[in-house]
């Protein structure tokens, strides 16, 4: 099984297990010093990064945001949770938020359906869930080619953003900075977009900390919300896996990982 080893992160094989060498996984701890008021870190996720592995035409729903699915419905990623050996995924029905939606707490190789079209969750990150389509019809209208390669804007980006189509992946993929690079999203409400209808902001900023919120959407659904990120932290983004570079009272950088997609 080969390995690649990425900025203390060892990625193994077609499952993209990222094992923190040195991220100071776990909950933070802390004296406050002088007794005063004091505002407790966000508690760090204690792992693994990822369970199960993902195939490579798996639909890749990413954390705090929504997926389009074919039949009209759609999945969300809600939540996450780890002990340390073990994650579980909180996910919800529908590519955006509404009131009475069914949720699921899933391990890899569970099974749900969404109206009518059943799925199984092959993978869970930090950072996504990987879906597997149980019928050949709906894995086909997941690799579907959209009618262009290049944003229209708003809903009509539907089939650029939410697909396994391996051009489409390409395409995006192909809008950001290339392997090894740094993308910096400005904070005070910058919008960074992409050519296929990706558009990044960062929601949350607190250099002291050390901490920032990135979100991202794409025809008219948030496709990402990730929540509370530290220097090291894995995300994805339009198919491409990153890491948090750096903060700073401006922006947050990412450096684009040298690794697979899968």
């Amino acid at each position: 099984m080969a390995r690649v080893t990425v900025r203390g992160h060892r990625v193994v094989g077609a499952g993209l297990v990222l094992l923190f060498a040195s991220a100071g996984c776990g909950p933070s701890s802390g004296d406050s010093g002088g007794g005063g008021a004091t505002t407790a870190p966000p508690v760090r996720d204690e792992g693994p990064v990822c369970v199960g592995e993902a195939p490579a035409d798996g639909v890749r729903v990413l954390r705090g945001g929504g997926f389009r699915l074919p039949g009209g419905t759609g999945v969300q990623y809600a939540g996450t949770s780890a002990d340390g050996g073990s994650r579980t995924a909180t996910l919800r029905e529908g590519p955006r938020y509404a009131k009475g939606q069914r949720e699921w707490n899933v391990v890899p190789g569970a099974r749900i359906s969404l109206a009518g079209h059943a799925y199984t969750v092959r993978q869970v990150c930090s950072y996504r869930v990987v879906l597997e389509p149980a019928s050949a019809r709906d894995a086909s209208a997941l690799a579907a080619a959209p009618a262009s390669m290049k944003s229209a804007g708003g809903e009509a980006d539907a089939r650029l953003c939410f697909t396994t189509n391996h051009a489409a992946l390409k395409a995006a993929a192909d809008g950001f900075p290339p392997e090894g690079a740094t993308l910096s999203v400005v904070g005070n409400g910058g919008v960074r977009r992409f050519p296929t209808g990706l558009s990044l902001t960062v929601s949350r900023l607190d250099a002291e900390a050390g901490t920032a919120g990135v979100a991202a959407n794409c025809a008219a659904v948030t496709v990402a919300v990730y929540e509370d990120l530290r220097v090291g932290d894995p995300l994805e983004l339009g198919g491409v896996l990153f890491e948090v570079a750096h903060i700073t009272e401006a922006s947050v950088r990412l450096t684009r990982v040298a690794a697979p997609r899968t």
